[in-house]
């Protein structure tokens, strides 16, 4: 189905057009719409535009009312203040725009797609090989794949990476350490689950770094493996393979617990450009991008400086001849531009990281790789912090692993799910309550800008009460539970009827989940699909204590207007939080 032209575009269209009759000189001019609590809609664009054409404002907008062609979209214009337009949307445009996004069928509820996609490479959900993941992962995890998604719906061709951390001299000590005790790891890795396998990696690695630290021998066996490992030597890469094979079992049952899907050909870590490290660090040197200094290949910044005030470079080689995160990210750059055709490169990454990528951003830009037709982003987040404002720890001070927390989260929520269950069989109370408390922490995170720390409360995160996920499937349940009661009564839009004021505020509001999902997408901003989906489920609970829609019972042709709106607003719900990530249950 085609788009849907919303009702701020249809007004827009109009205001622009009678701006234009009123001031032809002016050319085309943008009257720029805004939400009003006065009004529907109000234009305060004509202000600026006076000014320059040095008119006196509220004639202008006087003129301006005068040529607005208002028919059926438009019931009323007002000037109000110094130049503004107030203006008030007939109840048909209202009820008909809505019935064209009832109408698709799709499910896109009539929100359009880019005409001429690009291709953007989002970085995301970067656990370790041989480690657990921790708090600390979550951030990227679901603020990516929300991003992901949102680009997706909204056309664009999106190419997910997943740069996990598989490379480096850790592999060699673990390497070395599993050669020489080979039953550490002798089972069949399809055999085991998501928890052992990483039990097992965290045993290994334990007991090989207390080996390293207190044996000199094993320590020089332990760093011979690491030139082994990167010169390719089969036996080791095969051992390396274990690890990276274990570790995968485990991160998929973390993934698979966040509802996530993270597939296998995404995953391309550090090694996956271990081939091209040479020939980055030969074309930066050639270009004269990156200089020797004291043995290192280095990228010096004018305005980087460290605190003694000298220059901090960007390492791209190390004096040893060893290669770090920069050559690696370098690589990837050039994979990603050259081999992948993106227009942009998107990397959800700790702020705390914000000076690294700043440095290799530069970098590709000096040596052509990044120019005006691609782009390079940062999605920088900030930390997850516990009740007392300081990062969340146990209270053994030790970082909390993100399989504890995502259970505890499940726990709560089944508890809550239980408490108003009333005709849910236990097993529907186990599957709710995981939809529930995954849900909780997920919104919990996207609700918060990106850049911005945020606090883990659970206690807040589960409330049926205030902003939070719980309220939101609370509420498309709530519809669900409407229209199952609503017997032989089904939606129907009735263009011709009068709009309650609180009917109004909701249609208008589903209306805009257009416009939210594309600045959500063009931003890169979940919060601002988590605060439309709020509001919508706020003005939904308005709209159910203010108009009645099975009892007490309305007339038929108002009943079904009323659950044609009930259907939209669900619809939307469900949509918005499939954006999100996050499911939303038919019954709670």
């Amino acid at each position: 189905m085609a788009s849907v032209t919303s009702l701020s575009d249809s007004v827009h269209q109009r205001l622009a057009a009678a701006l234009s009759a009123a001031l032809p000189q002016a050319g085309s001019a943008d009257p720029l719409l805004r939400r009003s609590d006065r009004a529907d809609f109000q234009a305060n664009g004509i202000l600026a535009l006076a000014k320059k054409e040095k008119a006196n404002p509220r004639e202008l907008a006087t003129q301006v009312v005068s040529r607005v062609e208002s028919g059926e979209l438009i019931k009323d214009v007002e000037v109000s203040g110094p130049g503004f337009l107030n203006i008030t949307i007939t109840d048909r445009a209202i009820t008909e725009t809505l019935a064209a996004r009832f109408a698709d069928d799709t499910g896109r509820l009539g929100v359009p797609q880019a005409q001429q996609p690009g291709t953007t490479v989002i970085d995301y959900a970067q656990p370790n090989v041989a480690k657990e993941m921790h708090v600390g992962h979550l951030r990227s995890a679901v603020i990516g794949d929300s991003v992901m998604r949102l680009l997706e719906f909204t056309g664009e061709n999106v190419v997910r990476r997943h740069h996990i951390g598989d490379w480096g001299t850790q592999f060699g000590m673990l390497i070395q350490y599993l050669e020489e005790h080979p039953h550490e790891l002798d089972h069949d890795a399809d055999e085991v689950s998501g928890e052992e396998a990483m039990s097992n990696l965290d045993r290994l690695y334990k007991a090989a770094r207390k080996l390293f630290d207190a044996d000199e021998e094993f320590k020089t066996r332990a760093r011979r493996r690491v030139v082994d490992l990167q010169a390719g030597d089969p036996q080791t890469l095969a051992m390396w393979q274990k690890f990276v094979d274990e570790s995968k079992i485990y991160f998929f049952s973390v993934f698979e617990k966040l509802d996530m899907e993270i597939r296998d050909a995404d995953i391309v870590g550090e090694s996956g450009y271990n081939d091209m490290l040479a020939e980055t660090c030969r074309l930066l040197e050639e270009s004269g991008v990156a200089v020797r200094s004291e043995g290192a290949l280095c990228v010096f910044f004018d305005d980087i400086k460290g605190p003694d005030g000298n220059p901090v470079p960007l390492i791209v080689q190390k004096s040893d001849g060893g290669y770090g995160y920069a050559a690696t990210d370098l690589s990837a750059i050039r994979d990603r531009v050259f081999a992948i055709k993106a227009n942009t490169l998107l990397y959800v990454v700790d702020a705390r990281q914000s000076l690294h990528f700043k440095m290799v951003f530069e970098t590709a830009r000096r040596a052509g790789w990044l120019n005006e037709d691609v782009e390079a982003v940062q999605l920088a987040f900030g930390t997850v912090l516990g009740k007392d404002g300081k990062p969340f720890k146990t209270r053994e001070g030790e970082t909390v692993r993100l399989v504890d927390l995502l259970d505890e989260a499940i726990d709560r929520a089944s508890a809550v799910v239980r408490e108003k269950a009333q005709d849910l069989s236990e097993e529907e109370i186990a599957e709710r309550g995981t939809q529930v408390g995954i849900g909780a922490v997920k919104y919990a995170d996207l609700s918060t800008s990106a850049n911005r720390d945020y606090k883990f409360d659970l206690d807040q995160m589960v409330s049926l009460n205030g902003d939070t996920s719980v309220y939101l499937q609370y509420a498309y349940a709530r519809i669900q539970s409407i229209l199952r009661k609503a017997g032989a009564s089904r939606p129907v839009a009735h263009p011709e009827l009068e709009l309650h004021e609180a009917e109004r505020a909701l249609g208008l509001h589903a209306d805009s989940f257009a416009a939210t999902v594309a600045e959500a997408a063009t931003e890169y901003a979940p919060h601002k699909m988590t605060a439309y989906l709020y509001q919508l489920a706020s003005l939904f609970t308005t709209f159910y204590d203010k108009c009645p829609v099975i009892k007490p019972e309305p007339p038929k042709d108002v009943a079904e207007n009323r659950l044609f709106l009930c259907e939209v607003t669900a619809r939307t719900l469900h949509q918005g939080m499939a954006l999100l990530g996050i499911r939303t249950p038919e019954r709670l």
